[in-house]
Order: structure tokens, then sequence, then C-alpha cells
């Protein structure tokens, strides 16, 4: 049948499809408009579900503050040229909308949630999937709560973002510098107190090894050292060849090296004081709170040595934060 170039314009007005897609859809579907838009709705599902292990590292993250209540969306694309696209920053404008409108608890009530248009969110975005032949997201969303909350977009390329939220309200240019240490810094949580158990966990058991092995290896070197031996010359086996070839070590050296490294290393391991290493341990522990937990780090905006905890209480010593969130695409 033939297709009227009126009848494709009212599709594409309809689904914001391109025009020899509207065309097809009009055909394939004989003429039913109706048709026609669930055959450009199944076309963004295929699409999406053949690109769908595609990495979505541009897009757009927005915010809004609502009083004591805000959401932050983040979507997410293939290529920076999709994401400067107009209709790509309509997209997220719309689900931001949608969030602000629905407030919904999570991702994914707010997929299910209507848009403006009438469609829900997961619709909008598999539609625009099918439109561009680009893998499109909602990589992450937040919805929280708290007595004073302010949000902060990275500017020059709105792909990182941050809401902090504080139990009660604080001057708008701290609140802010705090939100931007967020997203500049991406600390792990707030103190160490409600730092996840498995990452605690997890840095301890790093830092125990890495202490074990610096143990280890400072008595090798002085064992070395004690035999006339650079410890430098013989740090790999490789050096120990190279350095063998070219006369730095004799045969005999580097054979006396080879058994010093593994008898000095074996005895070493087997008398390693348990109370020191834990000592020892616990430093390293103190001190990744202290580069990687809000309140314990240097606050960026000020002399970067004072840390953000004092210097909100230097403000306001009944002022903290109680929630964060960071998302950003280059992540």
């Amino acid at each position: 049948m033939e297709i009227k170039a009126s009848d494709v314009m009212k599709l594409r007005q309809m689904t914001g499809a391109g025009m020899m897609d509207c065309k097809k859809a009009l055909v394939e579907a004989e003429g039913d408009f109706k048709r026609a838009q669930e055959i450009i709705r199944e076309k963004g599902k295929l699409v999406a579900a053949k690109r769908a292990d595609r990495n979505t590292h541009e897009g757009a993250v927005r915010a809004a503050v609502l009083g004591n209540k805000a959401v932050m969306v983040c979507l997410g694309c293939e290529t920076d040229f999709v994401s400067k696209n107009a209709e790509f920053q309509a997209l997220v404008d719309s689900v931001l909308a949608a969030a602000v409108a629905n407030l919904p608890a999570d991702a994914e009530a707010l997929k299910a949630s209507k848009m403006a248009d009438g469609r829900t969110v997961e619709e909008a975005i598999t539609e625009q999937t099918g439109k561009t032949g680009e893998k499109h997201e909602l990589v992450n969303y937040a919805y929280v709560e708290a007595p004073f909350i302010v949000s902060y977009i990275h500017s020059l390329n709105g792909k990182l973002g941050a809401l902090v939220g504080f139990n009660k309200e604080v001057p708008a240019d701290l609140a802010k510098g705090v939100a931007m240490q967020v997203a500049s810094m991406n600390p792990v949580s707030i103190s160490a107190a409600d730092c996840p158990a498995a990452v605690v966990e997890q840095e301890r058991a790093v830092a125990i090894e890495k202490t074990k092995e610096e143990q280890i290896q400072k008595a090798v070197d002085a064992a070395l050292k004690k035999a006339g031996i650079n410890p430098a010359h013989v740090d790999s086996e490789d050096h120990i060849e190279s350095n063998t070839a070219k006369g730095w070590l004799t045969p005999e050296q580097a054979a006396q090296a080879r058994e010093i490294k593994k008898t000095v290393a074996e005895q070493k391991a087997a008398n390693l004081p348990e109370q020191m290493i834990q000592s020892i341990a616990n430093g390293r522990i103190q001190k990744f709170f202290k580069e990687n937990t809000l309140e314990e780090q240097g606050y960026q905006m000020g002399d970067g040595k004072t840390s953000v905890k004092d210097t909100i209480a230097a403000v306001d010593k009944e002022a903290k934060v109680v929630l964060m969130k960071r998302f950003s695409l280059a992540e």
C-alpha cells in the first residue's frame, strides 16, 4: 500500500524515530499507526538485546533537590557523540522529571514510572536505543532524604555527580564544597565507623601481607649486605643472571645470593612477631581511613590539610554529613 509522507511525519512525531524507520514500520503495519508504534518499540528492544554487552561510559548525570528529598539519575550511552545529541539530553531531562514527579524508591521503580508523554522510563530508553542503534541504559539512580541536601554535577562533562545530606542546614558554600569533595575524592564511606566491613577486612589482609613481605625483605637485604652483596643486584632472577653476565656478580656470589634469599626468607617468615605485624597493619588501616573516608580526608576546597570533619565543625559543631551518593560514568 502507498504510505503518505504526512503519515510518516505523523508517526515520527509520535515516536521520535527516523523517517526511514517510520516508513518501514508503516509499510509492515499496513498503515496501522498503533501496530507501527509497536514495531518501532520492538526494534528498540532488538537493538538493546544485541548491544547488551556494550559499555556505557558516556552519558549524563542529573540531580534535583526537593527540600529534604533529592533524586539523582545517571543515563549512559556508548559514545560522546550520542551523549551530546539534543535528543539524548532531552531524554535525560525527561527521566529526571519522572523521578521528581514519582520519587521512586529504586532504579526498577523508576524504570516503571510514567513520563509526561505516557511512556514508561524503560520504554523511552529502549526506543532511543532503537533510534540511535547505540546502547542506552539507566546506569544508576538514587532517592535520598535528609534534613538538608545539596547536589553537585561536574560542569565540564556532566558525567560525574554527587548528593550529600547533612543533619542540619549549613552555609551553601560549605555544603557545595563537601559535595565537590565527594565527587572528586570518591570516599568509600562517611567515616571509619560506617566503612563496609568487607572493605576493612580486605584492606587489613592486604596490610598484614604487605607488612610481612617488608619484614622478610628487610631481613634478606641485611643478610645480603653482610655477605657483601648489593641487594639491588639480586632482587630478581633476571637481575642475577644479567649482572652475572656483566661481571658485577661472580657465579659464586650469584649462588650465595640465591641461597641467602631462600633460607633467610623462610627463617624470617617462620619467626615473624605477630604483635608487631598487627600493630603496623593497624597503622596502615588508620592511614586508609584518613585517605578514604569523607570525614578524615583533607578538605580539598580549603588548605587540603584540615579534615572535612574539622572544617564542618569550625562552622557548626553540631553539623555533620549523614549521607552521600556519587555517580560517575567514567568508572
